[in-house]
């Protein structure tokens, strides 16, 4: 009994830690890209966690400038699907991740996987609407 309660425990940490970390996706994946890059350009280990820390701190501050300062709502909603979409992927083998040992159709894996993604996409995109600053310091007298 106090394992299957610990395992549900897990899943839900699990569950709220995706939920909170979903923006973060792009920044992460652009974070692990550069700084392979740099590893195997002979950065060494400290060189290219550094300039994978500073990519993903980019790869943010750039989104939130972007998002705050563009005004087209097309371009905007371009920003956040930048944001968004990778979230999405990961929140699909994420949860396909745990429905894989719980069920033996494909089918429903799928469905669950698929649902996992949709829930974890909105999670980010209303995640990204809220990086973005305020406008009120911007406004003109």
């Amino acid at each position: 009994m106090a394992i299957i309660i610990v395992i549900i425990v897990a899943i839900g940490f699990l569950c709220w830690l995706l939920y909170t970390l979903a923006i973060y996706a792009l920044p992460f994946f652009i974070a692990v890209s550069i700084a392979t890059w740099a590893f195997h350009t002979g950065a060494g280990w400290l060189g290219a966690a550094l300039i994978g820390l500073a990519a993903a701190g980019l790869t943010l501050g750039v989104g939130q400038v972007l998002f705050a300062a563009v005004r087209p709502l097309w371009a905007r909603l371009l920003i956040a699907l930048a944001f968004v979409a990778p979230a999405a992927i990961a929140g699909y083998y994420a949860t396909h991740g745990l429905v894989q040992y719980l069920m033996p159709s494909q089918t429903w894996q799928f469905v669950f996987s698929g649902v996992g993604a949709i829930v974890v996409g909105i999670t980010a995109f209303q995640r990204v609407l809220t990086m973005a600053p305020s406008n009120q310091g911007l406004k003109r007298t």
